[in-house]
């Protein structure tokens, strides 16, 4: 072993060390060492034992030097545990995957990958740590094609039924979005822990597969006696909010609860989360300050939530307040703000936000926070600094469709066809959201009474089989969930719903209510429905039969996958005042809460 390892590595520490160690005898035996090596936590005390071992010739033992490499590697020394192992004569399998390991701990999956290469290059077999942790390094990158590879390597060497083995390949498959692949894993394993179940709970949850993860979780309860980990419970968390499943996630928060999870801080910002997407930012704010110091993660998830929720004053108050304690935001907490600015009219004040993340906290600004400036001066009719906006940054694919669909709807709640017609050809350009730039068009050229460019508009979709997604909404009642499709009333209890729809409508003829005064009926009615009735919105269907089956008292909160038409929002808001009952709606866009005749969202969405 090269002497200057000494004098690079430990020299300052090692004279001090050297002259305490002679004044104490120790046993100089390769237990000794490790013993000491074990209860090394700080660096200061690791080169102390290190420079002890090098005095007593046991460098140059493999046993004592992976211990050695270890004990760095669980310090972040990677570099001083990398040069340990290059001049190691010959290293073994715990030292490749010791290294590994080190190189994955400090974010840099892919050293760890061309390590496995040389691994095998030299003939080292790998072991069950091996395959776990080079895979690991595959779900960090979301490298599918080499995780496929190393799973060929693991059935080669005979590991393919081992658990460590396949809990990692479990979560590898479901981190690269292959979830038909982590779930062939999962049923083939013959024996499960809690690792495994989290594993595939979180693919299902990460990949839009909210019901599925639900299911796999009330699996785990009903078949394995261990106990919901973390990670786990904040999966199963996240699946609720993107489903809108608040029964569900109360139920997942009593667990959360028993398992003395409540002030994780992951956990906690899930919840946080799940109840402002249900439609309760009460109960995230009851969450939230339950935690005695929130981080980051929980600040931004209560900012963005109550932003999203329409309380953009409440939003920008804890912005401040997570500042003045000394917690630096990230790109996330900023769209929040930036949100909570567009709903509230702080056109400057937002405008300041935006400089101010590259100025003072180094965020550089993407297509989300360029988005929301959009939104924000669409809002206040100024179309033409959104458009200037639109047209003078550069954002990646993914984002672009984002900002020109905001700007494309600005404009047709402005009336400005002009901007409008450049913001479609942007959506149509790019093959995202086509759909939605031929109909939001089309809407606007009928606000402008431009029907004959509605017509060769429609006339196009034909020809080119472009459709708009159906309109659905559901409503959770006692734990189910009921999905009502536009246009379609045959369901258990559809006579009463139409019924029901029937009698409101008569009762809002008598406030004044016309239905397609706005002349968008007659698009918006083609696409979603393709009926000729507004009447059978798939919202109108879920609120009616909300209304029957939901005791009163209780706020009625419906889903929607698309965009709430005009039409439909003005109904709302006619009836929560005939039937003097909250209704929260959270569609494409954000939440409205409808309260005695008005929205929370002002009429701009």
């Amino acid at each position: 072993m090269k002497k200057s390892l000494t004098r690079n590595l430990i020299f300052t520490l090692a004279a001090s060390s050297l002259t305490r160690q002679n004044k104490r005898s120790s046993c100089h035996t390769k237990a000794h060492f490790i013993q000491q090596l074990q209860e090394c936590k700080r660096f200061i005390s690791l080169a102390s034992v290190h420079s002890e071992i090098l005095k007593s010739g046991f460098l140059s033992n493999t046993f004592t030097l992976n211990h050695l490499i270890n004990c760095y590697v669980r310090l972040k020394k990677t570099q001083v545990a990398r040069q340990l192992f290059d001049e190691m004569l010959e290293p073994n399998v715990v030292s490749y995957t010791s290294l590994m390991a080190g190189y994955i701990n400090m974010g840099q999956p892919q050293i760890a990958l061309l390590l496995f290469q040389k691994m095998l290059g030299n003939l080292v077999w790998p072991n069950e740590f091996t395959f776990a942790t080079v895979i690991k390094a595959c779900s960090m990158l979301a490298d599918l094609i080499t995780g496929k590879q190393i799973h060929t390597h693991i059935e080669t060497f005979g590991f393919q039924y081992n658990l460590v083995v396949c809990s990692s390949l479990v979560d590898m498959y479901g981190k690269c979005n292959d979830v038909d692949g982590a779930r062939r894993i999962f049923d083939l394993m013959g024996c499960r822990n809690v690792i495994s179940w989290t594993s595939i709970i979180v693919a299902h949850a990460q990949n839009a597969q909210g019901h599925e993860a639900l299911e796999m979780f009330r699996e785990f309860n009903y078949q394995s006696r261990d106990r919901p980990n973390q990670h786990m419970l904040a999966s199963v968390i996240n699946a609720c909010a993107s489903l809108g499943r608040l029964v569900s996630g109360k139920v997942a928060h009593g667990v959360v609860v028993r398992s003395g999870s409540e002030f994780n801080d992951v956990v906690a910002s899930a919840l946080v989360d799940m109840y402002a997407k249900c439609g309760c930012v009460n109960y995230s704010e009851k969450v939230f300050n339950r935690i005695s110091n929130p981080s980051v993660v929980t600040y931004t998830s209560m900012i963005v939530g109550a932003a999203k929720y329409g309380l953009g004053r409440f939003s920008l108050d804890l912005f401040n307040e997570m500042i003045s304690r000394g917690i630096k935001p990230n790109d996330v907490t900023f769209v929040g703000v930036l949100h909570a600015c567009s709903h509230s009219g702080l056109v400057d004040e937002g405008i300041q936000h935006l400089d101010s993340m590259y100025r003072k906290y180094g965020i550089i600004p993407d297509a989300k926070h360029y988005t929301c400036v959009v939104d924000m001066l669409g809002r206040t009719g100024r179309l033409d600094e959104a458009y200037k906006l639109a047209k003078s940054i550069q954002v990646d694919p993914d984002g672009g469709p984002l900002l020109w669909g905001t700007l494309l709807s600005a404009s047709r709640l402005h009336g400005r066809v002009d901007i409008a017609v450049e913001a479609s050809n942007q959506l149509i350009e790019s093959n995202q959201q086509v759909a939605n730039a031929y109909v939001t068009l089309s809407n606007t050229y009928a606000l402008a009474g431009e029907w004959e460019n509605v017509h060769s508009l429609r006339s196009e979709m034909k020809r080119t089989g472009i459709h708009k997604e159906p309109g659905c909404s559901w409503v959770e009642i006692r734990d189910q969930t009921y999905a009502f499709y536009a246009g379609n009333a045959l369901f258990d209890r559809g006579s009463e719903v139409l019924s029901l729809l029937r009698e409101l409508e008569r009762k809002m003829k008598e406030r004044g209510y016309v239905g397609g005064k706005t002349g968008l009926v007659f698009v918006d009615v083609e696409d979603e429905a393709r009926e000729e009735i507004v009447g059978l919105h798939s919202e109108r269907l879920a609120l009616a039969f909300g209304l029957i089956s939901i005791p009163k008292g209780i706020t009625i909160r419906i889903m929607k996958n698309l965009r709430m038409c005009r039409d439909c929002h003005d109904v709302f808001k006619l009836i929560s005042d005939i039937v003097e009952r909250d209704f929260v709606v959270r569609d494409v866009n954000r939440f409205h809460h409808f309260r005695n005749g008005s929205c929370s969202c002002g009429d701009f969405w």
